[in-house]
């Protein structure tokens, strides 16, 4: 009788993750559409990265305190739209930036190109092989921190005009091996268990991809002399 019912219990298990695994990847595609609209209404609007400055505090602010009280109800997802819709229309200068130089419409090609491969490489080995990734917290949250505090390091030594383009590109560098990490842990995370509300996991995805392809770009960017 026993036996019976774990199986039973395991079985609910694997329907529960089949589910939060559906969810967020239908929800996810469609935030990324969502994104590219609004990135396309913010070029042709020739927003500037000031107004971009402001969508990207909104959008913090958002997933900090509105997100988590309405993450197990239906406005949750509304507030995931405004959020993702908010990140993809701050990506609108910069995109009209690299259109504007000689390699642009290539460099935005291959980051996106590169974006893709990265996130179903790493998605696909965890689904495939359901490891679990748990053991790179602790890793990641320190990576985190560090990247976080020398972001605004760089800031403010630009605001007293110290620019740092080696730095910069070594932080972008260093966002693009973090990300990926964030990948592997976030999906096993979703596949074994640990993540059960497909909100909260779309979001987690989604950040990863945002700041994977805008780190790339800066690297192409720079590697063919237009950043």
């Amino acid at each position: 009788m026993q036996e019976i019912y774990t199986q039973s219990q395991e079985q609910q298990a694997v329907v529960s993750t089949n589910k939060v695994l559906k969810n967020t990847y239908m929800l996810l595609a469609m935030t990324m559409a969502v994104s590219a609209v609004a990135c396309g209404i913010s070029m042709a609007m020739n927003l500037g990265h000031g107004v971009a400055l402001i969508m990207n505090l909104v959008a913090i602010a958002l997933v900090w305190f509105v997100l988590p009280k309405t993450a197990n109800s239906a406005s949750g997802i509304y507030v995931v739209f405004a959020f993702t819709a908010l990140l993809g229309a701050s990506l609108g200068p910069t995109i009209n930036y690299y259109l504007q130089t000689a390699n642009g419409s290539q460099i935005i090609f291959q980051a996106l190109a590169g974006t893709a491969m990265v996130f179903f490489a790493l998605s696909g080995y965890v689904l495939t092989t359901k490891k679990d990734f748990s053991f790179m917290r602790g890793f990641l949250m320190t990576g985190l921190i560090v990247v976080l505090l020398a972001a605004v390091a760089m800031i403010v030594a630009g605001f007293f005009g110290v620019h740092m383009p080696m730095a910069q590109l070594a932080l972008s560098g260093a966002i693009v091996l973090l990300m990926s990490g964030f990948i592997l842990y976030d999906t096993s995370r979703i596949v074994n268990g640990g993540e059960t509300n497909y909100v909260m996991a779309t979001v987690s995805l989604y950040l990863n991809i945002y700041n994977l392809f805008v780190s790339l770009l800066h690297i192409l960017g720079a590697v063919s002399g237009d950043d």
